[in-house]
Formats: structure tokens, C-alpha cells, sequence
């Protein structure tokens, strides 16, 4: 099965990855120890409770070193499952298997995290109409990846990058003199999605009236989200962000903001605890 993400090159990642691990030198443990011809079965599986993200690019590092591998996914990536779960089967060769085992496993252990915590954020606040957001702080060259484990998670993605939408914060206002200027440029400029933050609610007004198209209300306590939401009266959505935390987002949720972005998702999201036991089905003589 091909995986594919728009904008990810997967074959690159595979072989960057994989060199950055192998080096000029190769396995050199494996290629000193394990006969060329040893065949290996493996069990990935999940000593956590988990909501899966990355099988898919797992199995592709150990078929770039074993065409033949014989894999098969016993859960999909989005899944939800309990702690001791079997996630993948795996049979080939066992030098080809080891080689490509930490580049696996670390893949699939990151992005499960980010996908085990989403999730429990998107728990908190089923029911409220509050839909989570993820951020752009993710690791570099992974931003792709990490937004995909969001997504498995049930976020939504936020900006994929500095090109998909304006986002106009107090830096920007401060070169341009006035949050009117910095909007008023960003339209000029063609751009139709013109995320404005605020941190006051004098800023609401001032800032729609220049043409907002979403306001980011940015670390405001909920009684006061609760009011900007009110006053702002669904003329454009908007989105709570700053300080969210698991204890915090459902307080953050009820006051009827359309959005909540985390940047935690991405930035602090623990490795999922996941395995892979190997066991020989055949070892030729050296």
C-alpha cells in the first residue's frame, strides 16, 4: 500500500533517515553478525494505550532494505488501542529487519505520541463545538509528518506554512504602525485569509473593521474569551491560542470559540511506548 502526503516526499525521507543512521559504514553490527541469508519474523507492538500514527512510513523503511518483506498491519493509523496490542507483523530478511529497526520505530513512536495526546485534547472537549487546531511548531523537515499524526488524533490542520494565510501579530503591527496599516497591506498584497491576533478586546473592532477574516484571541482567560466571543457575534471565527493546557481546554472550549490551537501537540507530545520483538526462522552458517 503507497503512502502519500501532499507536499512529503517520502522516498527522500526514507533515504535521509536511513543514511543518517547507516553512514558511510552501513549496519556494521548486523553485517559482522547475521549471516546474509537469516530470516527474522517480528511483532511491533504498543506497551502503551495509544492512538496509532505512522505504520504506513514504518513499513516502508523495511521494504527500501528488503523488497520481499512480507508485512502486515493488523491496526490502521488512527486507531485507538489498548495497551499490549499487536500493531504490525513482519517477515524477511534479518539483516534488512534490524537495519531499518530503530528508523521504524522511532517514526512510528513520534508521531503515535503526537496522535495519543491530540486525542485526548480533542476528548476534552467533544460536545462543545470547539474544533482543535494544531500549530506550526513542529520539528524542522518533520512538519508534514507531525500535522498528519494531528490529524490521526482528530485535529485540524492550522497553516501548513507561511504561505497559506496571513497571520497578522503584534511585530507585524508594530512595523506597519496600526493594525488598519498591516491589514490594509495584506489585502493589497491579494490575500484573501487574514488571521489577526488580539490580546485586548479594544482590538477586536479595529481589527475587523480593517478586514480580519479570523481573529486569534490570544491568551485571554475564559471570562473574558467568553465576552470577545459575544462581541465579536460570529462575524468572523475565531480562535483561542496561548497557554491551552489538558486542564484548561474545556473551560477555553465552552465560551463558544470556534477554534483552540495547541501548540503542545506537535512541540511536546511524549514518544509512544512501542515495540518490536524479532525471533529467527532461519540462520544459515556463516
Amino acid at each position: 500500500m503507497t503512502f502519500s502526503l501532499p507536499g512529503f516526499d517520502l522516498d527522500s525521507f526514507l533515504q535521509t533517515t536511513l543514511a543518517e543512521d547507516m553512514g558511510g559504514g552501513g549496519d556494521i553490527t548486523a553485517a559482522a553478525v547475521i549471516p546474509a541469508d537469516a530470516r527474522f519474523t517480528g511483532v511491533m507492538d504498543s506497551r502503551d494505550a495509544i492512538t496509532v500514527a505512522g505504520l504506513p512510513v514504518a513499513e516502508a523503511f523495511f521494504r527500501a532494505l528488503d523488497p520481499d518483506v512480507r508485512i502486515e498491519r493488523l491496526v490502521q493509523d488512527g486507531d485507538r488501542v489498548a495497551a499490549g496490542t499487536d500493531l504490525m507483523r513482519i517477515a524477511g530478511l534479518a539483516r534488512a529487519m534490524l537495519t531499518a529497526e530503530r528508523s521504524a520505530l522511532n517514526t512510528v513512536q513520534h508521531l503515535s505520541g503526537i496522535a495519543t495526546m491530540t486525542r485526548g485534547y480533542v476528548d476534552r472537549i467533544l460536545g462543545t463545538g470547539a474544533i482543535l487546531l494544531d500549530t506550526r511548531k513542529t520539528i524542522p523537515g518533520l512538519r508534514r509528518l507531525e500535522k498528519y499524526a494531528t490529524r490521526m488524533g482528530g485535529a485540524t490542520n492550522h497553516r501548513m506554512g507561511l504561505w497559506d494565510a496571513a497571520m497578522i501579530k503584534d511585530n507585524h503591527v508594530a512595523v506597519a504602525g496600526s493594525v488598519e496599516e498591516a491589514v490594509r497591506r495584506a489585502k493589497a498584497a491579494g490575500i484573501e485569509r487574514i488571521i489577526v491576533e488580539v490580546d485586548r478586546v479594544d482590538q477586536i473592532e479595529p481589527a475587523l473593521a480593517a478586514g480580519a477574516t479570523h481573529l486569534l484571541l490570544d491568551n485571554m482567560p475564559p471570562p473574558i474569551l467568553r465576552g470577545a466571543v459575544t462581541l465579536i457575534g460570529g462575524r468572523v471565527p475565531t480562535e483561542a491560542s496561548g497557554g491551552v493546557r489538558l486542564d484548561t481546554i474545556r473551560a477555553i472550549a465552552e465560551t463558544g470559540v470556534t477554534f483552540i490551537s495547541v501548540g503542545r501537540l506537535t512541540q511536546s507530545a511524549p514518544a509512544a511506548d512501542i515495540g518490536l520483538d524479532f525471533t529467527a526462522v532461519s540462520v544459515a552458517s556463516p
